[in-house]
């Protein structure tokens, strides 16, 4: 059976893996952890290449058919192993961290695109300093993302220096600071194809994931292009300037955008499967399925399979849902109070968390995309007040 590296561990990724027929070897990084019998190495970082490539050495493995990364943090060392080990698919390692790091990316689009405004910072950049350059209102974050990660809103002297205590490390192109978008977050997951954009599908976020990092919750759901034919127009657009400016590989990618009075502003971008549910909530949506062609990718495939329609009969969407606030919701109340396609949530005090603190998930459905969005904030208030 042909192996795939895998750096990072999914269950959804890894049942898809199953039905290709290839035995996944996993490089993960503590507390991520593969179910028992799944070969496997743990790493302290999975960003130190040496340490992923010692790992895939000494590990002896036969019949290696490629590599793939599960989230960002792995993109770099699998576009390295590639280069390494003569394996298919994107090998080009300065090309990937144009996708990685936020000041490299905003840096290498064309003037037309609106962005943030970005720079590094430092230990020793004083808070003035950004104030002056980027606003009153200042995003810092780690320069490779981290999925909203030690991402903080700062609005003080005072909560700069606790954002900055986050970086123990010194280094000048750790940190990157950015001026501040109050507006709604859309995105658009799809597949880039030989230079062009080959599908994609827009969705929006219930909230930032950013305030779902710090306690929020996330959820999102697709939108109808019949209602919204501007904004996938110009999601579409955005999509194809930004990476053909940044000459993307064939990939699955991810990237987000901010509404605004003035149109879309480009967040951030990603060659890498989306994250929460979304793969999901695409292939029952469309009958798209990204984890496929991520592997496919991996393998060297050209994505040639027909996919799906842009009038789909239902849309989908998704809650990663947190621990009540009073402790005493259980998947009972919200299978009683909704009606659902799937749920899995876990009352019990000693459920480690998840993704952005999620202990289960809910995923709905509705051939209303503004009922969807409806039910979706009916399920967030709920998980939140029980």
């Amino acid at each position: 059976m042909p192996t795939l590296i895998v750096i990072g561990y999914r269950g959804d990724l890894d049942r898809a893996l199953r039905r290709r027929g290839l035995d996944p070897f996993y490089i993960v990084q503590a507390p991520a952890s593969p179910p028992e019998g799944r070969r496997s190495a743990c790493v302290s970082d999975m960003e130190n290449v040496q340490e992923v490539l010692r790992v895939i050495l000494s590990a002896d493995l036969d019949d290696l058919a490629g590599v793939l990364s599960v989230h960002e943090m792995g993109v770099f060392p699998a576009a390295c192993l590639r280069q390494q080990l003569g394996l298919p698919g994107n090998a080009d390692a300065k090309k990937v961290l144009y996708f990685r790091d936020k000041y490299l990316q905003k840096s290498g689009l064309p003037p037309q695109i609106r962005r943030a405004r970005c720079r590094y910072a430092t230990k020793e950049t004083s808070f003035e300093d950004l104030v002056e350059d980027l606003g009153d209102t200042v995003v810092i974050k780690p320069a490779t993302g981290a999925g909203s990660l030690r991402t903080n809103i700062v609005r003080t002297p005072e909560e700069y220096a606790q954002c900055l205590e986050l970086f123990p490390g010194k280094s000048d192109v750790e940190i990157v600071a950015e001026s501040f978008m109050d507006a709604p977050e859309v995105f658009i997951d799809g597949i880039w194809s030989n230079g062009g954009l080959r599908w994609s599908s827009v969705s929006r976020y219930h909230a930032s994931p950013v305030s779902a990092a710090q306690g929020g919750i996330l959820a999102a759901h697709l939108l109808d292009r019949r209602r919204h034919p501007e904004l996938f127009q110009q999601l579409e657009t955005l999509a194809g300037q930004v990476f053909t400016s940044l000459d993307a590989p064939d990939c699955v990618f991810h990237l987000e955008a901010f509404l605004s009075e003035a149109g879309l502003t480009f967040g951030e971008c990603a060659v890498r499967l989306p994250g929460g549910l979304s793969p999901q909530a695409n292939e029952l949506t469309y009958g798209v399925d990204l984890f496929d062609v991520e592997i496919g990718l991996a393998l060297g495939e050209a994505p040639t399979r027909a996919l799906g329609s842009q009038a789909p009969e239902r849309f989908y969407g998704y809650v990663l849902l947190r621990p009540s606030s009073s402790g005493h919701l259980t998947q009972q109340d919200f299978e009683r109070s909704f009606r659902l396609e799937d749920i899995t949530y876990s009352s019990s005090p000693d459920t480690p968390l998840g993704p952005y603190g999620s202990v289960g998930h809910a995923v709905v459905s509705d051939p209303d995309e503004l009922q969807l969005q409806k039910t979706i904030e009916e399920i967030v208030r709920f998980n939140e007040v029980g």
